[in-house]
């Protein structure tokens, strides 16, 4: 609500103070001080709350509402709000890690809920999700195990992250678009720290 009040330069500011700049981070790492005054490290945080519209923050809250609460349920509210944060800033790593020099702001809470979706993958492996299915150019609704429904997002994410790398060594270094691999990442890092912060407990 509140980028609603901001103008086009007013929000391209706030951006950048608060999501992740790869190269601003890259130059934080190495030392150099980049002039803001927001700790770099910090939007790993933070840009995990921006977003970037009205599709982008509901498509992310109708994924974190189907496979979200289950997981909440297994650990407890506090150690989910560990997990949700931490696979974020996981993603956003693993993002910079394929595009260290881009000046492109990366924000949004999808790397968070990629981890989500990990953990659900290796907790609710044969749970049904209801899914819209296209065959030509008739939709119909199936009900499908989420070991096939996420184990085919998360090839796709890692498919097109790769496909993106050939993009930029094309194009330059600057990546931008879809963050495909923080999608990726965040899906692994989830599937590994769900069951470290006591998914399979009972």
């Amino acid at each position: 609500i509140y980028e609603l009040s901001l103008s086009k330069p007013e929000l391209d500011t706030f951006f950048r103070l608060y999501a992740v700049v790869p190269r601003e981070l890259t130059a934080s790492f190495d030392g150099i001080p980049v002039g803001q005054p927001v700790p770099e490290p910090l939007t790993l945080i933070t840009s995990q709350f921006l977003h970037a519209g009205f599709l982008h923050v509901g498509s992310n809250m109708l994924f974190l509402w189907i496979f979200g609460n289950n997981i909440e349920e297994k650990l407890g509210g506090i150690r989910f709000l560990i997990f949700y944060l931490t696979c974020g800033a996981l993603a956003a790593l693993a993002q910079w890690f394929f595009s260290a020099l881009s000046p492109i702001p990366a924000l949004g809470a999808s790397g968070a809920i990629a981890g989500v979706m990990g953990a659900y993958i290796i907790r609710f492996p044969n749970a049904k999700i209801l899914t819209l299915v296209p065959l030509f150019f008739i939709f119909f609704v199936a009900r499908i195990p989420a070991v096939f429904y996420l184990g085919f997002w998360f090839l796709q994410q890692a498919f097109n992250g790769i496909a993106s790398l050939g993009a930029q060594a094309q194009v330059g270094m600057e990546g931008g678009g879809i963050a495909y691999w923080a999608h990726a990442g965040g899906f692994v890092f989830g599937a590994i720290l769900g069951p470290i912060l006591g998914l399979f407990d009972d």
